[in-house]
């Protein structure tokens, strides 16, 4: 999978969607995505690698809140308590497109790209990821929250990219990365 690729879209991003399309296919995983602030960024990255169909499952865009209630059951509850930039919707969501999909593994990001709709507790540049795998307890929470500052909107989005990605790199380390 060394073809040069024809893309628009950064180069360390697609070679980030590269490995990771390698290492799930060597793995047989297959991944699904749900997205925020990242609007589809993710799954176009990964969907830029020939062959990526064969571990590609789905990818859900889920901008509004009400989308993520819809389509991924997170509970409005848990909206209206923790806001959509938080572990708990993160996580949600994460569980959302596992069980939406049945795919093998899911990640969902949720953030704050700017430049307007931060807060004190949650700046521009705040953004939430979460992993969910098939099999995997649900009460075992994978999730972590970076603060990439305020890199413009394209910048966050970006390294929001790069961080989902990265999740989506199976832990086996007999799996091929590259």
């Amino acid at each position: 999978m060394a073809d040069i690729i024809e893309t628009i879209l950064p180069a360390e991003l697609v070679e980030a969607a590269r490995r990771v399309v390698s290492a799930n296919l060597a793995a047989g995983r297959m991944v699904s995505i749900a997205e925020s602030c990242t609007g589809g960024l993710v799954a176009a990255a990964i969907t830029e690698i020939p062959g990526s169909s064969g571990m590609m499952n789905t990818g859900f865009v889920t901008y509004s809140n009400d989308a993520k209630a819809a389509q991924l059951k997170v509970s409005q509850d848990v909206l209206d308590t923790f806001g959509a930039v938080s572990v708990a919707v993160a996580w949600s969501m994460a569980q959302g497109a596992l069980k939406a999909s049945g795919a093998d593994v899911a990640v969902a990001i949720t953030g704050v790209a700017g430049p307007g709709g931060g807060s004190e507790k949650k700046p521009v540049g705040t953004v939430v990821f979460a992993r969910a795998e098939k099999g995997d307890d649900p009460a075992n929470v994978v999730a972590d929250r970076r603060d990439f500052g305020d890199l413009g909107r394209g910048g966050i989005r970006l390294q929001a990219a790069l961080c989902a990605l990265e999740l989506l790199m199976p832990d086996d380390p007999a799996a091929p990365a590259a």
